[in-house]
């Protein structure tokens, strides 16, 4: 019969705050096991230091193992920023639970914070590029029609996909009021309602895919308030919408990588690039923080930059 290996006091402590976390917590069966690979990482890394107990690991250890995430100084590969942000994470809550639990005396790691990850800017396309997209539907057909009423309105508004296939037909109001323009209700994450304007391109593309497309589309179902259905009378789809935008890229020639999410981008850049506050535009995509709706100021930043360097006479 083959020995099994006691396991010491630091994988039992380990193992106490990931059965806290499946227990008390209710993680997930894939959050659990990121943070059970995680946190073996760390006791490996401890192991390595002469630890073999939480008693005497210190903010000293828990500073090294994080340095040692993006080099792989710990022996095992090096970790992108992201991945080495969360690591460090599941490391805080690990000796946040320890000091709770009284298995040690004090929370080493509460001083020790993860690693900044690179911030990504939004992926926008120059304005030449999104008017071939918006132009590129065959508006000979229904779907044509259909597909261009949806990329005309994703522009229009900054609308999530999902914001925009959730729409049903009454959240519209094409018609101008008092000479305010023609209005959409848009509902975001968690539900959160908002009214955004729309331009005439998109009250013009939506009035005509309203009434020379949508009743032909809706004919094929068994009627739905929707505004954007597919052939066979039903909803649109978010995957659905995914292709038709992909299929606008490719029929116009454009390069660059298009994505769901590329016409919204677009709008947010466009709009900081042509003075709009940061803010009206934090309220036009529904964003709960300004601090995300900031990051669109990077973009116009970089393009300032690159304007400055190639222009200016005495820039380089």
């Amino acid at each position: 019969m083959t020995d099994v290996p006691t396991p010491d006091a630091l994988e039992r402590a380990v193992d106490s705050y990931l059965q806290h976390l499946a227990v008390e917590r209710g993680l997930a069966a894939n959050t659990l096991g990121a943070y059970r690979r995680d946190l073996t990482r760390y006791a490996h890394y401890l192991r390595a230091q002469g630890h073999h107990t939480p008693l005497g690991v210190g903010p000293r250890d828990v500073t090294g193992f994080a340095q040692a995430l993006g080099d792989g100084a710990d022996g095992a590969s090096a970790l992108a920023p992201r991945s080495a942000a969360r690591t460090v994470v599941a490391v805080r809550g690990l000796h946040k639970f320890w000091a709770l639990e009284g298995i040690t005396a004090e929370d080493v790691a509460s001083d020790v914070h993860p690693p900044r990850a690179g911030q990504r800017l939004p992926k926008a396309l120059p304005l030449a590029d999104v008017e071939a997209i918006l132009g590129a539907p065959d508006t000979e057909t229904a779907a044509g029609l259909r597909d261009r009423a949806l990329l005309e309105f994703l522009y229009a508004t900054g609308a999530r996909v999902s914001e925009a296939v959730g729409l049903d037909v009454d959240d519209l109001h094409l018609e101008a009021e008092d000479d305010l323009p023609a209005v959409v209700r848009l509902f975001g994450k968690g539900s959160k309602e908002r009214v955004v304007p729309l331009g005439s391109y998109a009250v013009k593309a939506l009035g005509e895919y309203l009434v020379r497309a949508r009743p032909g589309l809706v004919a094929q179902g068994k009627g739905t308030p929707a505004l954007f259905l597919n052939q066979r009378g039903g909803r649109l789809s978010r995957q659905s919408s995914w292709l038709i935008i992909k299929a606008a890229a490719e029929r116009a020639g454009i390069a660059a990588a298009v994505s769901p999410h590329t016409l919204r981008h677009s709008f947010a850049t466009h709009l900081i690039e042509g003075g709009a506050d940061v803010r009206v535009v934090q309220e036009l995509l529904g964003h709960a923080s300004v601090t995300t709706t900031q990051v669109y100021t990077l973009v116009t930043v970089d393009t300032l930059r690159e304007v400055f360097l190639t222009s200016h006479p005495r820039a380089r």
